[in-house]
């Protein structure tokens, strides 16, 4: 990093800047927010910065990737004011999102699982043209035929409709995205929360090939917990 050659403990923006590959402008910014301590001013006004700063603005950018600009500007914020608790709270809180978001995939997880593959439906309770009715189906997944339609309108499930009589039919598909919603709202899970997995299961057509996705959102999970600690160290840095 580049320092002030008449003095070699202040820091002008652009050195701050250059040691993180920033902009001044982006420096002055940081500050503003409360991220950095106030600067210092030379009797021209040009602003100073010093090692403080530094070790700042390097705990800042190393607690970014694991919880976030906005919280990590919530952290820095509150450390800067002296209110440490606050910004503990803050941390605690980011963790237990991660370790929620955990709970979340284990849930998914479970619930693909959990699918059997769906059997033929009776021919007593099926239309001649394929697939099963509202009610059995409802039934065999013991809820109201009701519950069915709120999840169609949610997205979850799309049946299509009998040509002789009107009535909904589902089909394999319908059946099966019908069952994954059907645990993870057993689960506690919303609406909006499972659309976009149903989504993703007709895409990929089928269960099997969301291995891949889920296998990248526990990489991710994971490279956000390393970010964490490394965050911490930088941050215990910046206390000390």
């Amino acid at each position: 990093m580049g320092r002030n050659l008449q003095n070699d403990e202040r820091l002008r923006p652009v050195d701050l800047a250059r040691g993180h590959g920033l902009s001044t402008q982006a420096v002055r910014n940081y500050e503003e927010a409360g991220i950095l301590p106030a600067a210092g001013r030379t009797p021209h006004g040009y602003r100073t910065y010093t090692s403080r700063h530094a070790g700042a603005l390097r705990a800042f950018l190393a607690l970014v990737p694991g919880h976030g600009h906005q919280t990590a500007t919530s952290i820095m914020r509150a450390v800067n004011e002296g209110a440490a608790e606050e910004a503990f709270r803050l941390i605690d809180e980011s963790h237990a999102q991660l370790l929620d978001d955990r709970r979340t995939l284990q849930a998914v997880e479970s619930a693909l699982r959990d699918l059997e593959p769906t059997t033929a439906p009776e021919t007593t309770t099926a239309p001649e043209s394929g697939g099963t009715f509202i009610g059995p189906l409802a039934g065999k997944l013991g809820i109201r035929p009701a519950t069915l339609r709120k999840w169609e309108r949610a997205g979850l499930v799309r049946p299509r409709r009998d040509p002789l009589t009107g009535y909904r039919v589902y089909d394999e598909a319908d059946v099966r995205d019908a069952r994954l919603a059907h645990q993870l709202r057993r689960g506690g899970y919303l609406l909006e929360q499972i659309a976009p997995l149903i989504a993703q299961v007709r895409a990929a057509g089928g269960l099997e090939p969301l291995e891949a996705a889920l296998c990248d959102w526990h990489g991710r999970l994971s490279a956000r917990g390393r970010a964490m600690l490394t965050g911490a160290a930088e941050l215990e840095a910046y206390l000390r």
